[in-house]
């Protein structure tokens, strides 16, 4: 998690191979308890799932485009749909130049051979902690 000033404020746990980003949010934060009551939180498509475990009320997730059917053959958003999409992705592009910040560290963008225990959290770590120093310079 991050702010819009791309400082890091949260990282989750490591996990090694393809994971879903809403299965992890569930493990990690638990939506019986309200984690997001006072946050305005900004997702991407991945997290259409969160609406459903009732995450807060100042939720933005894009708006997603229709599939393609007989009925539908050229499905279109509207306008002020695509404005919409358009405003959140202005406001979590920051999001994301965060993320690659922190993958200046080569160590985050290779494979990952050690075998400690859990030194992949701690590696990850560092590496925000590095970059949230880069941007207090």
């Amino acid at each position: 998690m991050s702010l819009p000033d791309k400082l890091m404020v949260f990282l989750g746990r490591t996990l090694s191979g393809h994971h879903h980003d809403s299965i992890m949010l569930k493990q990690e934060l638990p939506p019986e308890l309200d984690w997001f009551t006072d946050l305005n939180v900004r997702v991407d498509l991945g997290s259409l799932g969160i609406q459903a475990d009732d995450r807060g009320d100042q939720l933005d997730i894009p708006t997603k485009k229709p599939r393609k059917s007989h009925k539908n053959p050229n499905p279109q958003l509207s306008e002020e749909q695509r404005a919409a999409n358009t405003a959140l992705s202005r406001v979590r592009i920051f999001i994301e130049h965060a993320i690659g910040g922190m993958k200046r560290s080569n160590i985050l963008v290779h494979t990952f051979r050690n075998r400690i225990e859990h030194f992949e959290d701690d590696v990850i770590g560092v590496c925000a902690g590095l970059w949230n120093l880069v941007l207090s310079y």
